[in-house]
């Protein structure tokens, strides 16, 4: 499989497309707002007079969450200048900002450049002037010239590999009826994902560091784990292994070949807060100001993070199904084939349905907000 054709949400604005289901990860943003803001103010009062700010926003996606970044970078940034002028202090010196919106090639950059009329309606009566680009590639590879960007931000991307191990996509190891890592995972898998996590975010650190200005700052969110067990209950293995289970039952009705869904592993790997930490402070390039982990229901219209009761387990299973769909839909239609996503993600929104009555699943985000050492 090629990763960078096929690693991509559901394009369009359909029923089943990403735009259309991502009200998850607008949630995740709108929590981080706080950490995203102070980096802001910090970078914007530090630059030189009529300098650019240049912003990079990494897995930037499609739909209405993509703009999303831009307009509270520009929000925030106004709101700083009118409370300087209030004030009576002296407002920043930065007068212009640029933007940078990545995602792999296969990311859909038609819908994305389509809402800028939008966001410059939203916009108009704000300054500073900014411009937007888009930069296709991936994330694991160099994307700017050396010491070119201030700011990273990356939200519900950095979960993503930038391969499958080669040994589990080689056959050298299997994962049987799994996709990710799922109850009946050998401890030989877990440890491959684990070491392919470390590798990637070590590089990804090198890359960032080596393109952002002195002082830079990076703001990430991902989902991650609260604790060093790989299969609790609400976290993102459970929610892969419904989807394995979902699949295994076609496997049983003659709709999917086991040999595909035995080759099938997911490019995921959600880790713990001690592995982020681990890996961060082996790579020695940053500072880490600020980390800490909330909870998001399954369920993207459930807000109550509180109540451990699911009322509407049915309903819930619906919505928690649409979500996955329009994250996984191309990499499912790639190797199992279109003919089989209707019937899957029905009998998928069942499974999450029945596993609702046990409990709110939850997923645990991780923040992560980091200063280049320069």
């Amino acid at each position: 499989m090629e990763v960078e054709q096929w690693l991509h949400m559901a394009n369009g604005d359909g029923e089943n497309s990403y735009a259309t289901n991502s009200r998850l990860q607008e949630k995740a943003m709108l929590e981080t707002r706080p950490v995203l803001q102070g980096a802001v103010v910090e970078l914007y009062r530090s630059l030189p007079a009529r300098s650019t700010m240049v912003v990079a926003d990494l897995g930037c996606s499609s739909g209405p969450n993509t703009l999303l970044l831009v307009s509270l970078v520009i929000g925030t940034i106004s709101d700083h200048n009118r409370e300087a002028e209030q004030e009576q202090r002296p407002p920043a010196a930065a007068m212009e900002l640029q933007f940078f919106l990545n995602d792999l090639p296969g990311n859909d950059f038609n819908l994305v450049f389509r809402s800028l009329d939008r966001l410059q309606k939203l916009t108009a009566d704000r300054r500073p002037q900014y411009y937007v680009a888009g930069m296709p590639g991936s994330f694991y590879t160099r994307l700017f010239p050396c010491r070119s960007v201030h700011l990273f931000h990356s939200s519900y991307s950095l979960m993503w590999r930038s391969k499958v191990p080669d040994e589990l996509s080689g056959g050298a190891y299997l994962n049987e009826e799994s996709i990710y890592i799922g109850k009946s995972t050998p401890p030989a898998v877990i440890k491959l994902y684990k070491e392919e996590y470390q590798k990637d975010l070590s590089l990804f650190l090198t890359l960032r560091f080596n393109e952002l200005v002195c002082g830079g700052h990076m703001v990430l969110t991902f989902l991650g784990r609260k604790s060093k067990d790989m299969l609790l209950h609400g976290e993102a293995s459970s929610m892969w292994d419904l989807l394995a289970q979902a699949l295994l039952s076609l496997v049983l009705k003659g709709l999917v070949e086991k040999e595909k869904l035995v080759s099938f592993n997911l490019l995921f790997y959600a880790p713990s807060v001690d592995e982020v930490k681990t890996v961060v402070e082996e790579n020695n390039l940053f500072n880490v100001e600020h980390m800490s982990v909330f909870e998001s229901s399954w369920d993207p219209q459930d807000d109550d993070t509180h109540d451990d009761v699911v009322l509407g387990c049915t309903s819930s299973g619906l919505n928690v199904a649409r979500c996955i769909r329009a994250v996984v839909e191309p990499l499912i239609r790639k190797h199992f084939g279109e003919a089989i996503l209707d019937d899957l993600f029905m009998v998928y929104a069942s499974m999450v349905s029945k596993h609702l009555k046990k409990a709110k699943a939850k997923y645990p985000i991780i923040i992560v907000y980091l200063k280049a050492k320069h």
